[in-house]
């Protein structure tokens, strides 16, 4: 056969010393010197995250000559001019447990494309063969990864084997990450496309058949969201398969979204046991896995303008992310509604979290999600000890506007209409296509255009006071005209207009009786710890900082954030009370006067 152009081969050689080794062989460099380029972020973690730093040795050789080779930049190095096969010999750290790096030790392997595969300069449109070789200590591990086989390849994999597999150019070979091992594995089909969901960790009776009947439920409810008609899957453009890479850790959790597949961290003890009924955190877990597979459409196919393509060297700023991540954060327990895997209560329940968690924060009257959505690089992923004063977040307060969004569209169009025709027509317009070479994204100020477009309904004067602005999202005036299960509108008696037959009622209270010191505390060695002071309230008066280790509340010692509580529980708002805390390693005193707990915890029901 043709000799690839682009071939790597992945060794992971040192398990205890948590190393990969890769060979990258270029056919055809370029003679005048290939450059090579490792990404600095990996696409839905808006970080700059220096991946460079893990590479531990590289060397180039050319037709078995060793060749001079230099770093150019924080990511970049460039090789001296040869003719003829150059092989790029270079070893990876990866002992990052998280969903957005490379992890190895003795139980699994696991690793995104950011991590490992250098980019080849000027070539990177080009076809790309990996070949994956077996660690040689592991018996009985398989391969997962949504990365298709080289089909006719001599040295292609078999499926879940080692060997060589294939990615159409390199922005495609590094979104498919690769799990190895021998994980617990269960597989479903949703609307006839295969699924499957792969557990690394410890998770002892795991409920299997639980889990696939429940996910397979909120695929087949997105897949149908976006296709009502033809219910295709959106990845089988670039797949055969979707596969859920969940590593199991003891408090975990997260996601990141690839066009086949997602990685995912969760908690052992959010998924289900046999015999036992799950936790509330079971539906966290399958809100994280609603959220991602969501992001298949929304974000991996249809873009905002700024990440098509990415530029993986530098930052790649948008004032959309409440779009793509608002609008998916909304979604995510809404799905989980409509595919009948939780009921309303506990949707209102999730959603009344939500809610209370943006009012909680006095960083949404001075930052936009507009502007949230393009600082996100150095603010929103950089968060200190007084970001809950400053910021905003895209996720969630962009959650409350896609809410508030589905209901303004539904009241203009008279119930014709909704928030799920705009995505459709996002999903027309510039998602269905992207990876056959009709790649574009959606302009920075095309949204208000587009929803008019998709339900005649002109939202521009809604995005103009609560994405651009920072006005809080009316809900308790379109909660009571607003039902989760889209109930019909119904004539308002005697008077013009429509209502919906069900609405939801909003109520507010105080998270609690007892009076507060407006702090958020942190347990560090059996001490508590102040982590943020809330802007305005009792602490910020009196002086205190975050920090600062309460040491005792009227002379009495406060050992964990638990016994503060308790302390507190004395006393009324108004009261003084004499805080001692240390500060470095010198002791303070301050007087608080305790204050009143706002209330900013609501509770929805059904009226």
């Amino acid at each position: 056969m043709k000799r690839e152009r682009i071939l790597y081969c992945l060794n992971p050689v040192d398990p205890t010393g948590h190393r990969f080794q890769i060979q990258l062989t270029i056919a055809q460099p370029d003679p005048k010197g290939q450059e090579l380029a490792l990404p600095a972020w990996i696409p839905g973690s808006y970080l700059i995250r220096d991946f460079s730093r893990q590479l531990d040795t590289l060397q180039a050789r050319c037709k078995g000559k060793a060749i001079a080779v230099r770093k150019t930049g924080n990511h970049t190095w460039r090789c001296a001019p040869c003719r003829g096969p150059l092989a790029i010999d270079y070893t990876v750290y990866a002992w990052d447990l998280s969903v957005r790096g490379a992890h190895f030790d003795e139980s699994h392997a696991f690793f995104n494309g950011t991590s490992v595969f250098l980019g080849v300069i000027g070539q990177t449109n080009e076809p790309c063969h990996v070949k994956l070789v077996p660690p040689t200590q592991a018996r009985g591990w398989k391969v997962y990864t949504s990365l298709p086989i080289a089909s006719g390849h001599p040295d292609a994999a078999k499926q879940y084997g080692f060997g060589v597999y294939a990615a159409p150019d390199y922005d495609a070979l590094i979104d498919h990450p690769v799990e190895m091992g021998t994980p617990q594995v269960l597989r479903f089909k949703a609307h006839g496309a295969a699924h499957e969901m792969v557990f690394t960790g410890v998770a002892p009776k795991l409920d299997m058949a639980r889990i696939a009947r429940d996910v397979q439920k909120i695929c087949a409810a997105q897949i149908a969201l976006f296709d009502p008609v033809g219910k295709q899957a959106p990845f089988l453009d670039s797949a055969s398969r979707y596969v859920f890479m969940v590593m199991v850790t003891g408090d975990g959790y997260g996601g990141l979204e690839h066009r086949a597949s997602t990685a995912l961290m969760t908690s052992r003890y959010d998924l289900p046991s046999l015999g036992v009924e799950p936790t509330e955190g079971y539906q966290t877990f399958l809100g994280l896995v609603s959220h991602e597979y969501f992001h298949t459409w929304n974000v991996k196919r249809i873009k905002p303008a700024a990440f098509a393509p990415y530029n993986l060297s530098r930052e790649n700023h948008t004032r959309l992310l409440w779009v793509f991540e608002g609008f998916t954060s909304y979604y995510d327990d809404l799905m989980l509604l409509r595919s009948g895997v939780i009921g309303e209560n506990d949707y209102l329940r999730l959603l009344g979290k939500t809610i209370s968690a943006v009012h909680r924060g006095a960083g949404r009257h001075k930052q936009s999600v507009a502007e949230s959505s393009f600082d996100a690089w150095t603010r929103y992923y950089k968060q200190d000890e007084n970001s809950p004063n400053v910021l905003v977040s895209y996720y969630t307060k962009g959650s409350l506007i896609a809410l508030g969004l589905d209901i303004v569209i539904r009241q203009g169009s008279q119930g014709a209409c909704s928030l799920d025709d705009v995505m459709r027509l996002l999903w027309e317009r510039f998602g269905r296509d992207f990876y056959r070479g009709a790649g574009t994204g959606i302009g920075e100020n095309s949204i208000t255009r587009l929803i008019r477009e998709a339900t005649r309904v002109d939202v521009g004067e809604f995005i103009e006071r609560y994405v651009e602005g920072c006005e809080d999202v009316p809900l308790d005036r379109l909660l009571p005209q607003w039902h989760p299960q889209g109930a019909p509108l119904q004539k308002r008696a005697g008077k013009s207009g429509l209502l919906p037959q069900r609405g939801i009622a909003i109520t507010w209270k105080p998270a609690s009786s007892d009076p507060t010191l407006d702090i958020r505390t942190r347990a560090i060695q059996g001490e508590t710890q102040i982590a943020n002071v809330f802007e305005g309230g009792a602490a910020h008066a009196a002086g205190l900082s975050a920090g600062d280790t309460i040491v005792a509340i009227d002379s009495l010692r406060v050992a964990e954030p638990g016994n503060l509580d308790k302390l507190l529980h004395r006393y009324k708002a108004g009261d003084v009370v004499l805080v001692h805390v240390f500060r470095r390693d010198e002791l303070r005193a301050f007087p608080v006067t305790l204050a009143a707990q706002a209330e900013s915890e609501c509770t929805l029901a059904a009226i």
